[in-house]
């Protein structure tokens, strides 16, 4: 989730250059999905690490864009400009992943002196590297204007290779210990299987980030020695980071999206799996559910529940008991097991009271228990997509106790 820019450039196909803008838009679209946690819940300093981490990766991949470094050096009119300031925002981000370890690692309330002064520390120590950045800029000579390379053009530059040394080093120091700890907390017992995608993605996405120092390291120890490895600086450092903030945006979505998708899937499963009650159920109501072409999926859902549970009640009164209990042995006797012997035993219940004539109920009868109608409505609808076996069971359960013992 890096960077490039003043930082990354050479003899490199300008198409690297646009997929900058790959990672923007991921990393704009995973802050969208967050904001309106981090805002709702804006006292909470892991979601307030993660919106600063997120903000900052989107700054970064903007302002290290080559079109927008030639224009903040235009608009300010100092040569290089873009350089110190994009390598502020850099350990302004790599000052974001750190906190974002510290608070998720020690929690709101444990350790909480100790999360304080972590944060202090982290703060303290890259805000002084911002503006030890900024000095050693003021110090150096910098007059020609380096678009693409400049971190290979000015490593043997007084102030200027300082300043490059310690931004990169302040970066490997960062990935290296959020990547340790993220891939730790994956090996954690009882996660999400959502958070735990999240996590492998952002583990990849960390781990990814040190080959963006290291290859520049790499291209700006080699200047000094006189070798030429300046494609490690244009070439494989930009293609890193835009690779790693790609991974890092995708780790903070794919928790998210996943366990919404997954929850529509299973609002949507539960709709579908009672439309077989729901179908029987609209002759008792006299109508059928209300349909609005707005409404929302949960909704629907809540109406169509409704609509069940109120036939039920107005059913209920017709019910035979002992036809259901009769029912349940039946299906235990076919070899079914007892969630589902007692949804078929419902089934035969509701079908057995709406096929004969609703008369008047018994006046000296008890009221039939329907609590398991009414909390296991999906369980007995799914079962009435069994008429095979509702059959089988209603034979059974229509001869007589006696009988069946006798004949078996």
């Amino acid at each position: 989730m890096t960077h490039a820019g003043p930082l990354a450039q050479g003899n490199l196909l300008s198409g690297v250059y646009v997929s900058f803008w790959l990672p923007t838009v991921v990393l704009t679209a995973a802050l969208v999905i967050k904001l309106p946690s981090i805002l709702k819940l804006w006292r909470d300093p892991l979601l307030r690490a993660v919106g600063g981490l997120l903000l900052f990766a989107c700054a970064v991949f903007v302002f290290a864009a080559p079109s927008t470094i030639s224009w903040t050096n235009r608009v300010t009119g100092v040569p290089n400009i873009a350089a110190p300031w994009v390598y502020s925002l850099i350990t302004a981000l790599c000052a974001s992943w750190l906190l974002l370890v510290v608070h998720w690692r020690n929690g709101r309330t444990e350790r909480h002196a100790r999360t304080r002064r972590a944060t202090r520390w982290v703060v303290a120590v890259y805000a002084g590297v911002v503006v030890a950045l900024w000095v050693l800029f003021a110090l150096a000579d910098v007059p020609v204007e380096q678009i693409r390379d400049f971190d290979t053009y000015y490593a043997g530059t007084p102030f200027m290779r300082e300043a490059i040394l310690l931004y990169l080093f302040a970066h490997m120091v960062a990935s290296l210990v959020t990547s340790r700890l993220v891939w730790n907390w994956i090996r954690t017992a009882g996660l999400d299987g959502w958070l735990r995608w999240g996590l492998r993605f952002l583990g990849v996405g960390f781990a990814t980030n040190l080959l963006f120092s290291v290859a520049k390291l790499t291209a700006v120890v080699a200047r000094w020695t006189g070798h030429d490895l300046d494609w490690l600086n244009t070439n494989i450092a930009p293609s890193a980071a835009c690779i790693a903030a790609t991974l890092v945006a995708i780790g903070f979505i794919v928790p998210h999206a996943g366990q919404y998708l997954q929850e529509r899937w299973r609002l949507r499963r539960r709709y579908r799996g009672l439309k077989p009650l729901a179908r029987l159920m609209r002759s008792v109501a006299g109508s059928r559910e209300p349909f609005a072409l707005r409404a929302t999926l949960e909704m629907r859902l809540i109406r169509r529940e409704t609509l069940i549970r109120d036939a039920l009640l107005h059913l209920s009164r017709h019910l035979d008991d002992e036809l259901r209990a009769r029912a349940y042995d039946a299906a235990l006797a076919l070899g079914l097991e007892r969630g589902r012997a007692q949804a078929l035993a419902a089934a035969v219940t509701i079908l057995d009271a709406m096929e004969r004539e609703p008369g008047p109920p018994d006046a000296d009868a008890s009221a039939p228990d329907t609590t398991y109608l009414l909390q296991e409505i999906q369980a007995v609808s799914e079962a009435l997509r069994s008429p095979d076996e509702i059959k089988a069971v209603r034979i059974r359960a229509a001869v007589p106790a006696e009988s069946m013992s006798a004949h078996e």
